[in-house]
């Protein structure tokens, strides 16, 4: 019970932060435990970030760090270190409010969460509702620590290897990618960044979000297309 009343004050505490009421819910016997919300609300149409309508030579943006479902598998296993499981967990209970905010004064052309299809799949599923290509910079990624040591142990949830298999026929990948980071860039996230989609003059959002968060530059449309995507 002391677990349980662990995770409805933290949401609550969350919901709050966010500005949003909790108003009602419902339970659910399984063996394991779950908790998760439905947020229902209006947004006004002028405020709305798609996930479509990337262009040629759009940035690519990142707000967070990859690599929370090995992290977490690692902790449940007990083998992740006390500094890796605190900056899954600070990654995990970072809002996006803020980084969406301050997107709200720039000209953003896409925007998608990265959540449970893992960086590769979310970025395939905008760049297909785009009709665009993209390449996404390998080494400008950035990882939280030990995931890529724990992935190259073979700490990997079975999601992450069901996301790579996915995306795998749309990726071209450069010979310096690794299996590892192959498997890390498309690892299912939980409660993970967003990638926005900005023009190129556009490049004092980066250093924007930078002054109050951190973010990166992780790739580039490239342009017209299917939805490939080149890793480099």
């Amino acid at each position: 019970m002391s677990v349980l009343n662990d995770i409805l004050r933290g949401a609550s505490d969350k919901a709050e932060q966010a500005g949003i009421p909790i108003v009602g819910g419902h339970t659910v016997d399984d063996t394991e435990p779950k908790y998760g919300l439905v947020v229902s609300g209006i947004v006004h149409p002028d405020r709305i970030l798609m996930n479509s309508g990337a262009h040629p030579g759009d940035m690519l943006i990142l707000t967070k760090p990859i690599g929370t479902g090995i992290l977490t598998t690692a902790m449940k296993r007990g083998i992740a270190d006390t500094q890796s499981a605190r900056a899954a967990i600070q990654a995990m209970t970072e809002l996006n409010q803020q980084a969406a905010q301050i997107a709200s004064d720039f000209h953003v052309n896409a925007c998608t969460d990265v959540t449970g299809f893992g960086l590769l799949g979310h970025s395939l599923e905008m760049l297909k509702a785009s009709a665009a290509d993209a390449e996404l910079f390998a080494d400008k990624i950035p990882l939280l620590p030990q995931a890529l040591e724990l992935c190259e142990a073979g700490i990997v949830p079975g999601g992450t290897r069901s996301n790579l298999d996915y995306v795998e026929a749309h990726i071209d990948w450069n010979s310096s990618v690794s299996p590892a980071l192959k498997l890390l860039l498309a690892d299912a996230q939980t409660s993970g960044g967003l990638l926005f989609a900005v023009p190129e003059q556009e490049h004092s959002l980066l250093q924007a979000l930078n002054e109050k968060g951190r973010a990166w530059h992780v790739g580039i449309v490239t342009g017209k297309g299917s939805g490939r995507i080149k890793i480099i």
